[in-house]
């Protein structure tokens, strides 16, 4: 639905790439600043990509209304007016790890999601994305995800078919009714008592790489274990009981373990090339639930590992 109730149309365009084309409604104007769609048009992208580049999509008939057709620019401004098109995005890496599939079926897909790859499109993150890679891969334009894993960490990302039953399966994170285990590699302390659960009040501030701890009501919370040391390295198992942006590696680097190879935590690595040699060691290891829609238990285990001690 759009605004006021208002039924938004379907896009005329399909998917490049695995990627939803971008819509624009065209807003109010009482003060009659648009005479035309391409006044409006040039107004609101010409900082962006400039006014010539504006007018060449027009002429190219790069923009298109609920009916498909081109709009020319021509056009008398008409307030609440969909249009349609396909961002143009620079060249991106490739990451060269797959995404793996360990659950399918008619309504979900489970995959192994690897490190530097991104859930969703974000930023300069676009076509090189779990989200887009699949669509294409598995033929599933209408694939959502239901959650989102950060684009550094590696592991189980659940992701739903059908747009109708995103609702039911976002509602069991939002719930907490998915029990989801981590694993991490980060220095060993044996000063460090464990198991251990951190709580604390984490804020993400937009623009800003870090997240950070501040004083007030706890709003995340992080079971943390020990599963096994050797050569000054610990492999941990992480239960998070919340899902703040970068929740455990705030935790680890908190207790003073932070994991390896992480470009946050505690200190903000100098951003560069990205070495993919170099990952984070954290893996999204295992997600369980029962499915909203079957009462059917769930349970998968990620195929991926860390290197680290065993």
């Amino acid at each position: 639905m759009g605004r006021r109730g208002t039924r938004v149309p379907v896009a005329p365009l399909g998917q490049r790439d695995g990627v939803d084309p971008a819509r624009v409604r065209l807003p109010a104007d009482p003060d009659g600043a648009w005479r035309t769609v391409r006044d409006h048009l040039v107004e609101r992208y010409a900082a962006a990509i400039g006014a010539g580049r504006v007018d060449a999509m027009l002429s190219g008939g790069a923009f298109v209304g609920a009916d498909g057709r081109p709009v020319t620019g021509r056009e008398p401004y008409a307030p609440g007016l969909y249009l349609w098109f396909h961002r143009e995005f620079p060249p991106e890496e490739p990451v060269p790890f797959a995404v793996g599939i360990v659950h399918r079926d008619e309504r979900i897909v489970v995959a192994d999601k690897p490190h530097f790859l991104a859930t969703t499109p974000r930023g300069r993150h676009v076509t090189e994305t779990a989200l887009a890679r699949l669509r294409r891969d598995l033929g599933l334009p209408g694939l959502q995800p239901a959650h989102r894993l950060d684009r550094l960490t590696a592991g189980l990302v659940l992701f739903v078919v059908r747009p109708e039953h995103r609702g039911a399966y976002q509602t069991l994170f939002r719930d907490r009714r998915v029990v989801k285990e981590y694993e991490a590699v980060a220095p060993y302390d044996p000063r460090l008592a464990l198991p251990v659960t951190v709580r604390s009040r984490i804020v993400k501030e937009r623009g800003v790489l870090a997240a950070r701890e501040v004083p007030g009501e706890p709003n995340s919370e992080s079971r943390i274990e020990l599963l096994a040391h050797r050569d000054g390295l610990g492999r941990y198992r992480l239960v998070p009981a919340t899902g703040q942006t970068h929740q455990l590696r705030v935790h680890m680097a908190r207790l003073g373990v932070p994991i390896v190879d992480d470009p946050l935590y505690p200190v903000v690595r100098e951003d560069g090339p990205e070495d993919f040699t170099r990952p984070l060691r954290l893996l999204a290891r295992r997600l369980e639930f029962t499915d909203p829609v079957t009462g059917d238990p769930v349970r998968c285990v990620s195929r991926l590992s860390l290197s680290g001690p065993a």
